[in-house]
């Protein structure tokens, strides 16, 4: 006859048991998600924790992702942090086959580190540590729960397992899980940011630029547009959700070594004469040849103006900008004030408000400089300090205090490797030396004479210029090369050089395969 202590031990089937992980990492990111939707979006445990990889990867492993994934990063981020979740919630279930203790363990750790991602962000306020809380607090309850109806401590064998009760229970979870989650993205994104810029309107210059000469470019001939659309314009920063800021709450805090702490609001700067400027952004991390450039015009007022109003100190070496989403930005206090650079406050791109993932409703354009020195997309504080009392994001990261942009060009047609018809094959491309300016661009073909390129009209100092050649390409395979020179005649060398921890330097190159 068999006795208690002769049965097998209880455990829960693996599909049951995977089952009950998944569940209640869906719960917990589901209730996580609608309470972020009314105390802080970011405040997600899912977003948090992506934003806490984001500030504390190492700078390695930053370079890394920058040079290999570009624009991508933050989806394969999403992706890569969604998988570790989704095998964590596994293995939770897995440890909890006999008795629930190893997962509630396992849950507990992952919901702790949800708060402490909250915890470590500077924009958001305690308040906002109920989403991360009630994400934890709802996995193990919900994995708790689930386990006691799968395996309850009342009966000796599977025959006590209710597996409608189960199901219906497991089907409860998911769907208001789903439904949290639905309403909290609703919540949280209510604050729409697009309907704000939308009613902006008009922005009508009081300065506006000269009129583009028509040899501006030689988009026919294969370099790109002068001007760079908006949709097109590169992106690089650390958002991983763009802040929806609306401009009637937006504002602008002029502090530190100032004689007056000052602060703008959105109305205080559109009321000001508005100055159009033509200004080329370069990202730092860009490689020799790298696409992360872009030209636009820009309409907002000039910096300087501002900050005459504020009286910055002397001995204030940097200009720390924040971003609200916590982004911090260290820029040389001299070029900041040199009214000669032409730094703008921008509420304007392209001919109409700034679209959001580049700003709105207020950015910091100082030409010359890399953008993690010098561009600032929702700013919302300028503190004047020095740079031993504050370190700004990159700085923080091993880049460079000084980021003056270095000269360089680009090969933009034909593409490496590309096929072409032996003869003339026509090379167009990009240079530049914001804000020195570009004097003439050299094209040779293997270790041939250099020959000098057709520049496009200068439009700016502060802006790229377009070049094209022609060049004599026999059968074969072929590597073109190209160089600029600079207005102050200083020529871009050819040494090789990462774009950590002040810039990339090189000759470009690409391979032509001439038949």
């Amino acid at each position: 006859m068999s006795t208690l202590q002769d049965a097998p031990p209880r455990q829960l089937s693996l599909p049951v048991a995977t089952l009950i992980g998944l569940l209640a990492l869906a719960a917990a990111l589901g209730v996580g998600h609608l309470v972020a939707g009314f105390v802080g979006y970011t405040a997600s445990p899912f977003i948090a924790v992506a934003n806490y990889v984001i500030d504390h990867s190492p700078t390695a492993i930053v370079k890394w992702a920058e040079r290999t994934l570009g624009t991508w990063d933050k989806p394969v981020l999403k992706i890569g942090l969604a998988v570790v979740l989704v095998l964590l919630a596994l293995l939770a279930g897995q440890l909890s086959r006999r008795t629930p203790r190893a997962g509630q363990v396992l849950v507990f750790v992952l919901g702790a580190a949800g708060v402490a991602a909250v915890y470590a962000r500077s924009d958001l306020g305690q308040v906002s540590l109920l989403a991360p809380v009630a994400a934890l607090v709802a996995g193990l309850a919900v994995f708790t729960f689930l386990h006691r109806i799968a395996l309850p401590v009342d009966v000796v064998d599977e025959r006590g397992f209710d597996r409608r009760g189960f199901l219906r229970a497991g089907v409860g979870v998911a769907a208001g899980s789903g439904i949290a989650a639905v309403v909290g993205q609703v919540a949280g994104t209510r604050t729409n940011a697009e309907d704000s810029r939308a009613a902006v309107g008009p922005l009508v210059p009081a300065r506006t630029a000269p009129p583009l000469p028509a040899d501006a470019d030689f988009a026919k001939l294969g370099s790109p547009p002068f001007i760079t659309p908006n949709a097109d314009f590169y992106r690089i920063d650390t958002a991983l959700v763009v802040p929806q800021v609306r401009a009637e709450d937006w504002s602008l805090k002029i502090h530190g070594m100032v004689d007056r702490e000052v602060t703008f609001s959105y109305a205080d700067i559109r009321s000001r004469p508005l100055v159009e400027r033509r200004v080329t952004l370069t990202c730092v991390s860009n490689e020799v040849g790298g696409p992360l450039i872009s030209n636009a015009t820009w309409l907002g007022v000039d910096l300087a103006d501002l900050l005459d109003e504020a009286g910055v100190r002397p001995g204030a070496e940097q200009m720390f900008a924040t971003s609200v989403d916590g982004w911090t930005c260290g820029t040389p206090a001299d070029v900041a004030l040199d009214r000669t650079r032409g730094a703008m406050l921008a509420i304007g791109m392209n001919g109409e408000p700034l679209p959001v993932e580049h700003g709105f409703p207020a950015r910091i354009v100082i030409p010359g400089l890399y953008g993690y020195v010098s561009a600032t997309k929702w700013v919302e504080s300028l503190e004047f300090t020095r740079w031993d009392a504050r370190q700004a994001y990159w700085l923080s990261r091993g880049w460079a205090e000084q980021a003056p942009i270095k000269t360089e060009s680009r090969i933009d047609t034909p593409s490496g490797f590309a096929g072409v018809t032996a003869g003339k094959v026509r090379l167009a491309g990009t240079a530049w030396a914001q804000p020195t300016g570009i004097a003439k661009v050299e094209v040779r073909l293997d270790q041939g004479p250099w020959q000098q390129a057709t520049l496009s009209a200068e439009v700016s100092k502060d802006t790229w210029r377009m070049w094209w050649i022609e060049l004599d390409v026999p059968k074969g395979t072929h590597q073109a090369s190209v160089r600029a020179t600079d207005q102050g005649g200083y020529t871009q060398t050819e040494n090789r050089a990462d774009p950590a921890p002040d810039g990339a330097t090189g000759w470009h190159s690409v391979t032509l395969d001439a038949r």
